[in-house]
């Protein structure tokens, strides 16, 4: 099995490229050929004819052409863990090692099942975390728009009647009416600089010494950690603790799962797990001295070692953190709506009142 996976380049979770086809898949369309796969297995159907069927249904071309090949390989007599390996894009390295452990215990659509099942979770959390940040994001656009359109459309109105009193205007009406002729006067050089900006940050992103700070922060700021640990843990685990409950060695598994978490130091860490558990020190104490795992895992950890039981902990934890992140997602909803709302009303009374103050001074002065 260590074959298989090691063969497995890494890839990103969140969406893949079929090499050579120009045409990306991402996990929904994996859930669906799992369930399709699992679907035809569950009724008798013969893997190689199963895989047929579903190359002959496939109207995306990349996945089309990965089941060509995979049932050909199955059709020469190779496992299908074997025949996923070289498709690594499509199918990440935790799925063909749990493909291979059901392959050789005799439950291969039990595996199919909690694969589904995985990536199904995953998805949700993805959701969740995608509806929680879509509305602030929304406000955060429109208050944005709606600002330059005051200080494009509306401002320049009232230009030459606030000259004559220019220098008894409040403060925030001399900043918005320097801003306002900025972007009139100057929206070329506003646009290179916004672009200028743009590519240096996407240059900075690019550098590895970034990346790694980047991470850090994740993994260091006291509201992020939390977040991050538990996204990390939870994705982790799981995977951990399906793989060890259909047999796959620990160090296979921990192999197959150093490249699930976007993260360098969290990756950094499965690397030191595995390499303690190969010198044979044991999972637990690998978790017991990493900063990354709270005191309530390496506890459980500990427990599920010393009793056997560590896949059913490992499980546990993960379903524990899934809760977990939904409950704090949605805190974090609920008190981003009412934030945003109130900063968006800050934004559009401090230029309403640096618009109306000036024009009743005007009026004072004329009466």
């Amino acid at each position: 099995m260590g074959t298989a996976t090691a063969s497995v380049p890494p890839v990103s979770r969140w969406q893949m490229n079929l090499g050579g086809t120009g045409t990306r898949m991402g996990a929904r369309e994996r859930m669906l050929l799992t369930e399709r796969l699992l679907l035809l297995l569950e009724t008798g159907v013969s893997l190689h004819q199963a895989l047929r069927e579903l190359h002959a249904q496939e109207r995306h071309p990349g996945v089309a052409a990965v089941l060509d090949a995979v049932s050909g390989a199955v059709l020469e007599g190779q496992p299908l863990s074997v025949a996923l390996a070289p498709h690594g894009a499509l199918f990440p390295p935790t799925y063909i090692a749990l493909v291979n452990a059901g392959e050789r215990g005799g439950f291969l659509p039990q595996v199919l099942q909690q694969l589904l099942e995985m990536d199904e979770q995953a998805d949700r959390l993805r959701s969740t975390i995608a509806s929680a940040l879509s509305y602030p994001i929304f406000l955060i656009v429109f208050s944005l728009a709606v600002i330059v359109f005051v200080l494009v459309g509306v401002f320049p109105k009232f230009a030459d009647m606030f000259e004559q009193i220019r220098n008894d205007l409040p403060w925030s009406t001399r900043v918005l009416m320097a801003l306002s002729d900025g972007l009139r006067l100057h929206w070329p050089w506003v646009m290179a600089a916004l672009g200028g900006l743009t590519g240096g940050a996407a240059v900075l992103l690019r550098r590895p010494d970034v990346l790694e700070r980047l991470d850090a922060l994740k993994l260091g700021l006291p509201g992020l950690r939390t977040i991050y640990q538990q996204i990390y843990l939870s994705q982790t685990l799981r995977v951990l603790g399906l793989s060890l409950a259909h047999g796959v060695p620990l160090v296979d598994a921990l192999r197959a799962c150093q490249d699930l978490v976007p993260n360098r130091l969290f990756r950094r860490f499965m690397a030191d797990l595995r390499e303690q558990v190969t010198e044979g020190r044991g999972l637990a104490q690998g978790f017991q001295h990493s900063p990354l795992v709270p005191t309530m895992v390496r506890q459980m950890i500990t427990t599920g070692e010393d009793s056997g039981n560590l896949a059913k902990v490992m499980t546990r934890i993960a379903e524990f953190y899934d809760r977990e992140l939904n409950r704090r997602i949605a805190l974090i909803s609920r008190l981003a709506e009412p934030v945003m709302l109130l900063v968006m009303g800050a934004l559009v009374g401090l230029i309403v009142a640096s618009l109306i103050l000036p024009i009743f001074k005007l009026s004072r002065a004329v009466h």
